[in-house]
């Protein structure tokens, strides 16, 4: 179970308490996940129409159930090198929603949902993050099945300068 915030509930020991949900997805040959919590829903992804002015990693804006969003390349924005794999057939579409605006996270294959365990994730406390960064956006390291998938908050990725690109992108 997660608080509002979407980090696991803890127990009165402080470790994170029974199960939670997440969304998992590549990102170039690394396995990603955002909390359940913070995906509104997944679409295959429309046309996107590229925006003046934008950053290099916002690569537009698409038409999803009738709203403007703004379509953000995670793969771009981490320097991520993409697979060989990656480049062809349908990409998804994870849309985000928050009180501030709406986006979409581009993934280039089915997501997953996976139930895990709390005591499958450790938390970010000692993982080597950015120095420079303002806001530390990795939330821990889930440990499944021989597989290491990096729990991220997407809403602390988006910093106050992407928050003003994507409302002026998808302002009607």
């Amino acid at each position: 179970m997660e608080t509002a915030t979407g980090q696991p509930r803890a127990a009165a020991d402080g470790k994170p308490a029974g199960s939670f949900q997440i969304i998992v997805f590549k990102q170039g040959n690394e396995e990603y996940a955002l909390s359940i919590d913070q995906i509104k829903e997944v679409v295959i992804t429309p046309t996107i129409t590229r925006m003046p002015q934008t950053l290099p990693y916002i690569k537009g804006v698409a038409n999803i159930r009738g709203n403007i969003i703004a379509i953000l390349d995670l793969e771009e924005k981490f320097n991520i090198k993409r697979s060989e794999d990656q480049h062809t057939g349908n990409h998804y579409t994870l849309v985000v929603e928050s009180e501030d605006f709406k986006m979409g996270v581009l993934v280039r294959e089915v997501p997953n949902t996976v139930t895990i365990a709390a005591t499958d994730f450790d938390e970010a406390t000692n993982i080597i993050t950015d120095a420079t960064s303002e806001s530390n956006y990795i939330k821990g390291i889930i440990k499944v099945q021989g597989r290491l998938i990096i729990l991220i908050d997407i809403f602390k990725v988006i910093s106050q300068d992407v928050t003003s690109a994507l409302r002026k992108s998808t302002a009607a």
